[in-house]
């Protein structure tokens, strides 16, 4: 096999010895071609073992970091014996190629409720209008509700400068403190509507203010059954908040999810989209002017929403849970 000249462009040593997969004594056009084939330089036991070295713990290797950057990927290398010498650009070729990012994180909470499949399995059942097994008729709904704790109104110090040509919004790091809400709200997950409203704070009395804005309203008043997916909050938790709410509202049924499991509640997504949209940047005169703003996002996402398309399934859920498992992590 033969390679052409821009091919054996050298992006580093890979023996200690300074052997390399191309000579030094090249052309000046070798000298002064840039390299896109840098990998095949070096073996590929070199690259699989510099690859490995990014996806442990610095600690693992005697190196006082909590996470690799390229170029301390590269000193590692060549401190170990690795390489004579190569180049952070090159490894971060490499670990594009994989999709590997060491020196990103992200928190994440471990499932640990002992009926996580059987709770988060009837929320996706019902996701797709199925319950039990049998599917829902057209006057049964699903609702997705929680509160939005602590939302404050700060006023900022100086007056918020608007983007303009070249400059982007500014506003004043300092403010002051005038007030807090919790925004409590039920999401429609297969009609996309809204129902919120703000509360000094969350407990039972607010959360049932709640559930009565929603059944008191057509046509969930008259439905057979009305689904609510909930988390294992305080104000709604466990088999006694069952009995309260049906209580008021047989058609009614409650349905938990699994602990630390916020990521199956469709509200979560509304949420999310009320912090970047209307909350970010935080700067409100006053609590009157935060609840304004809110209410009218519902109205005008009500008037241009649809529903979410959730895809994430039973299936999904069985494979992802099969990752989690001690032996696939320690793996």
């Amino acid at each position: 096999m033969t390679r052409s000249r821009a091919a054996c462009t050298r992006g580093g040593k890979w023996s200690r010895t300074g052997g390399s997969g191309s000579s030094r004594s090249g052309s000046l056009g070798w000298r002064t071609t840039h390299a896109r084939a840098v990998p095949e330089l070096f073996p590929p036991e070199v690259v699989v073992t510099v690859k490995a070295l990014a996806c442990e713990r610095p600690t693992r290797v005697a190196c006082p970091l909590a996470r690799w950057s390229v170029s301390e990927l590269a000193a590692e290398a060549h401190r170990s014996g690795l390489v004579a010498s190569i180049s952070g650009s090159t490894i971060w070729r490499w670990l594009h190629e994989d999709a590997i990012r060491p020196w990103f994180h992200r928190s994440w909470l471990f499932p640990r409720d002992p009926a996580f499949a059987t709770k988060a399995g009837r929320i996706l059942d019902l996701y797709e209008r199925v319950w039990e097994g049998q599917p829902l008729r057209a006057d049964e709904f699903v609702i997705s509700a929680d509160e939005k704790t602590s939302i404050q109104a700060r006023r900022r110090c100086h007056a918020t400068q608007l983007p303009r040509a070249g400059t982007a919004m500014r506003v004043e790091h300092e403010y002051q403190r005038t007030g807090a809400w919790a925004y409590l709200a039920a999401l429609d997950v297969h009609r996309a509507r809204v129902f919120g409203r703000c509360e000094a704070t969350t407990g039972i009395a607010p959360f049932d203010r709640l559930v009565a804005q929603v059944m008191s309203t057509p046509p969930y008043h008259a439905a057979r059954r009305v689904f609510w997916v909930v988390d294992n909050g305080s104000s709604h938790q466990g088999a006694r908040a069952s009995d309260r709410l049906q209580h008021h509202y047989p058609n009614l049924v409650l349905v938990h999810g699994p602990v630390h499991a916020s990521w199956l509640n469709q509200i979560e997504i509304y949420f999310s989209m009320v912090q970047r949209k209307v909350l970010t940047p935080n700067d409100f005169d006053s609590l009157a002017a935060v609840q304004d703003r809110l209410l009218s996002f519902q109205r005008h996402y009500e008037a241009v929403a649809k529903p979410f398309e959730w895809t994430f399934t039973r299936r999904d859920l069985a494979q992802l849970l099969t990752k989690l498992t001690p032996d696939a992590v320690a793996a």
